[in-house]
């Protein structure tokens, strides 16, 4: 999870040459950002989906379907360069993936996909169902395997009584994959303030999870 000045300063150096390209209108441009990020775009979906979607929609289709949104936004974005490509790429593929909960989920309970605006971005569910979604897979124990729903609303709830910026740090960091600098610029807060809520945020995690029985039966959260 860490990374040093050094990395961050080359990514912001790349960014600027792709930002250069897409100014002057070089085609392919738009598409080689956009590739850049792609994996930490995908782990944003698969982390985001409601897991009635999984049988329905494929990640990389909404990614695809973020990147026309993108290429039909792209003079917006150079007027105003403040934000870097990789958090103005989460944006839109944030909205995407809300257009696609709403398309697919139009019919079922309303409570079961609200949306929660966490800064710029926008989800189509709370941090909470989706970091107890990601957390019970790693429960190992029979005990609770025949019991997954049950636990999986345990967790839910002991998760929902964190701040939302607690959820939102573990998420980006542990599950999304995203760098320090990225975290901070995404919730707009300072990287030493990012770094340190981070540290704090996942002292919490542990001590509730420590409350579900055998959960670090072999597992590890850092």
């Amino acid at each position: 999870m860490n990374e040093s000045p050094a990395d961050s300063s080359s990514d912001n150096s790349v960014d600027a040459v792709l930002i250069e390209r897409l100014a002057t209108g070089d085609t392919d441009a738009l598409a080689d950002a956009f590739d850049r990020y792609r994996p930490k775009l995908w782990r944003m979906v698969r982390f985001r989906m409601d897991p009635r979607l999984a049988t329905r929609v494929d990640p990389d289709d909404v990614l695809q379907e973020s990147y026309l949104n993108a290429a039909s936004r792209v003079r917006h974005y150079l007027s105003d360069t403040s934000r870097s490509l990789f958090v103005w790429f989460r944006l839109i593929v944030g909205q995407t993936l809300v257009d696609v909960h709403r398309r697919h989920l139009k019919a079922e309970k309303r409570d079961a996909h609200r949306d929660v605006l966490l800064g710029e971005v926008r989800y189509p569910q709370a941090p909470s169902v989706s970091l107890a979604a990601e957390l019970i897979g790693s429960i190992t124990s029979p005990s609770h395997a025949v019991a997954r729903d049950e636990v999986q609303q345990q967790l839910e709830n002991a998760i929902s009584s964190m701040t939302e910026i607690e959820q939102e740090i573990i998420a980006l960091r542990h599950f999304e994959h995203l760098s320090n600098s990225e975290v901070a610029e995404v919730l707009d807060i300072r990287p030493t303030a990012a770094s340190n809520r981070y540290v704090r945020a996942i002292s919490r995690l542990k001590d509730i999870l420590r409350d579900i029985p055998d959960f670090f039966d072999g597992q590890s959260i850092e």
